[in-house]
């Protein structure tokens, strides 16, 4: 009872192609490809849409990036506007 056979395979494949036909599972292939390959797509798309933003934040002066880190909007509640001081 352990693994099958290479003439299991081949009988089971038989019979999907006898089930669904040639024509069905060639499309089945088709559709599956083109949506791995937009998958790949989409992945190197939004790689380098983070990669350019992680450059135009780098870009930016730093005193942009406190005045922009430190003004957080009046009607968020859940945060805490504290200041750090050196300790005494």
């Amino acid at each position: 009872m352990g693994s099958f056979s290479i003439w299991h395979w081949l009988i089971v494949l038989a019979i999907v192609i006898m089930v669904f036909g040639t024509k069905k599972l060639r499309s089945l292939g088709s559709d599956l490809g083109g949506a791995v390959k937009g998958f790949k797509d989409g992945m190197k798309d939004g790689g380098s849409s983070a990669q350019a933003a992680a450059a135009d934040d780098a870009s930016k002066a730093p005193a942009a990036q406190v005045a922009n880190q430190t003004a957080a909007p009046a009607e968020d509640k859940n945060t805490i506007d504290v200041q750090a001081r050196p300790k005494s």
